[in-house]
């Protein structure tokens, strides 16, 4: 998630608390110069076909450009298609999914080339190697999740007998360096790692032109025509935008918050996504005034009883919403880093208007699949047209043969990083080593990292009920108080824990909830436990660990059915 940013005027400098004051141009000049380090293209040879003229890429191009074809080869009972190519396998996207799939490849031999090219943000923001998760998602969001967790440590620590009198403050600058010299290291790491498994990577825009064949574009404009027997489409999202005056010129993204060269001040979140709620629990941990403003429900697609308890928790920790109304206008009032913006907002059920002042604007509305725009129809491949998301088979297969695709853009699928990195390696030991296992797409876990952490893996309460029937499920549930909060005396039975159990099915457990501290660790076990067929029964077979959070699944006996209270006393 590193990222190559933008000087921004300074007319007004923003608040930062920090020990260390500076500037905020040369901050910002301070982290592009540490990215430009360790993501910007070298000279160093990283095996460019063109410059070794292999693959046969001079008679492809005059093919190419004389239109004459080349003696056709029947390949598995498909079209005709050129004897030889460039590579065997090209990967459009150097994500987590790509580039699973290429160090895969290459394991067995096979001659590889990974394009990435990263547009830059309407701020003018990029970053290097490694896709959404590592530059602009997983791991900055979790490093600043952490910072704003040790904020409550810091709290907490003095009702454990740590005496400490200075003010403590937080320096947004050396938390955003920090973040960006760990990414920058991330970026170099996957060149080298491609470079030492004989990857070809190039920094270029990929986009199919015909049969077989894709052109990359380098960042100077130039163009080089590559063919391969077998392409994967690996380009992942983008966020999207509100399509309002003023959105893409004065608000920013999650691709420009961790790397903004300064406070963000206070700030308005647009969304209701985990990306949303993640962003705003953390700029409020930091001590930020956050306003979150919702459309509609918060985290749609995950299970709303928990959702609700997010929601509820981020209020009663400052974090302020403001429910059923959309922006529809975004002025800048004043420049500086940051400025001030005025934000008009209008009822999502009538016709009531509200104006209101931020320092930053943080659209988090939604991500577009990265597909419109790489060739496809040149090809024949078949995309949603809504969405923009590939449909495929259950072997990441598109409807044309030889093109197969992985990760946030497949119709239909999770859009986790684990998720890619596991189809994008499935699917190369499918295609050069003889293995038949398929990517399991079903009880997968995952965690949102808000204040409150929740884990979820299989189905949601809403979802278990539409598909078996509510007579059909049993949901066992309890509130639960971690010993570690019992002495600051904070925020007793706001913990959850919730498993969902099929009762046709042995109360086989297919849906498991936690919202609590440290929740992807406790749900990471516990998915393997479900992929086993775990039962309620061999929860209660199991002896917990004590004291600990996860304690609480072993004990369960309340049914919502019963109505009973989940309410403890301690812990």
């Amino acid at each position: 998630m590193g990222s190559a940013l933008r000087k921004s005027k300074a007319v007004r400098q923003a608040p930062d608390g920090g020990p260390e004051r500076r500037e905020p141009a040369e901050a910002a000049q301070k982290v592009q110069e540490g990215q430009r380090e360790v993501t910007t293209e070298t000279s160093h040879p990283v095996g460019f076909v063109q410059e070794k003229k292999t693959g046969h890429h001079e008679e492809t191009l005059k093919t190419n450009t004389e239109g004459k074809a080349q003696k056709p080869l029947e390949m598995n009972s498909h079209t005709p298609v050129p004897r030889s190519y460039d590579y065997d396998l090209i990967i459009i996207g150097g994500g987590s999914g790509g580039l699973a799939a290429a160090k895969e490849a290459a394991k067995y031999e096979k001659k590889v080339l990974v394009l990435d090219f990263v547009k830059p943000t309407p701020l003018g923001n990029s970053w290097g190697l490694g896709g959404t998760c590592v530059n602009v998602g997983c791991i900055p969001k979790k490093l600043m999740h952490q910072a704003a967790l040790l904020g409550q440590a810091l709290q907490d620590a003095r009702k454990f007998g740590w005496q400490f009198t200075e003010e403590v403050n937080h320096s947004w600058m050396t938390m955003t360096e920090s973040v960006q010299n760990y990414i920058g290291s991330l970026n170099w790491g996957y060149r080298v790692a491609l470079r030492e498994k004989s990857v070809t990577y190039e920094n270029a825009y990929g986009e199919f032109v015909g049969p077989h064949t894709v052109k990359a574009t380098n960042r100077r404009g130039v163009e080089k025509l590559y063919t391969a027997e077998r392409f994967l489409i690996a380009t992942g999202e983008r966020p999207r935008y509100l399509g309002i005056p003023g959105d893409r010129e004065y608000c920013i993204s999650s691709d420009d918050l961790f790397s903004l060269p300064y406070c963000p001040g206070k700030t308005l979140v647009v969304g209701a996504s985990y990306v949303a709620l993640e962003c705003a629990g953390f700029l409020a941990g930091l001590g930020l005034d956050v306003t979150v403003m919702v459309r509609s429900i918060l985290l749609r697609g995950f299970d709303q009883d928990i959702a609700n308890k997010i929601g509820e928790y981020m209020e009663e920790h400052g974090v302020k919403f403001i429910r059923e109304f959309v922006p529809i206008k975004v002025e800048q009032i004043e420049e500086g880093t940051p400025g001030i913006l005025k934000v008009t907002a209008k009822s999502a059920t009538g016709n009531e208007i509200i104006e209101a002042e931020y320092n930053t604007v943080l659209l988090a509305i939604g991500r577009d699949s990265c597909t419109r725009n790489i060739g496809l129809d040149k090809v024949g491949v078949k995309i949603n047209e809504k969405t923009g998301k590939v449909p495929v088979n259950d072997e990441e297969q598109t409807n044309v043969p030889y093109i197969y695709a992985v990760g946030d853009i497949l119709q239909g699928k999770l859009e986790l990083t684990p998720v890619a990195i596991q189809a994008g390696r499935l699917l190369v030991r499918r295609l050069y080593a003889g293995a038949t296992s398929k990517c399991d797409y079903v009880n997968v876990p995952t965690t949102v990292f808000t204040p409150l952490e929740y884990g979820a893996c299989g189905y949601s309460e809403e979802a278990a009920m539409e598909k078996f029937g509510e007579e059909n499920i049993e949901v066992y549930h309890s509130h639960f108080w971690p010993l570690e909060w019992t002495v600051p005396s904070r925020d007793n039975n706001k913990c959850y824990a919730k498993i969902i159990c099929n009762i046709q099915d042995n109360e086989r457990v297919i849906g498991f909830h936690v919202l609590g501290p440290n929740a992807g660790e406790v749900t990471q076990g516990f998915a393997a436990a479900m992929k086993c067929g775990m039962t309620k029964e061999q929860l209660d077979n199991t002896i917990g660990i004590h004291p600990v959070c996860a304690e609480v699944f072993t004990t369960l006996s309340v049914t919502k059915r019963s109505g009973e209270s989940t309410l403890q006393a301690g812990c």
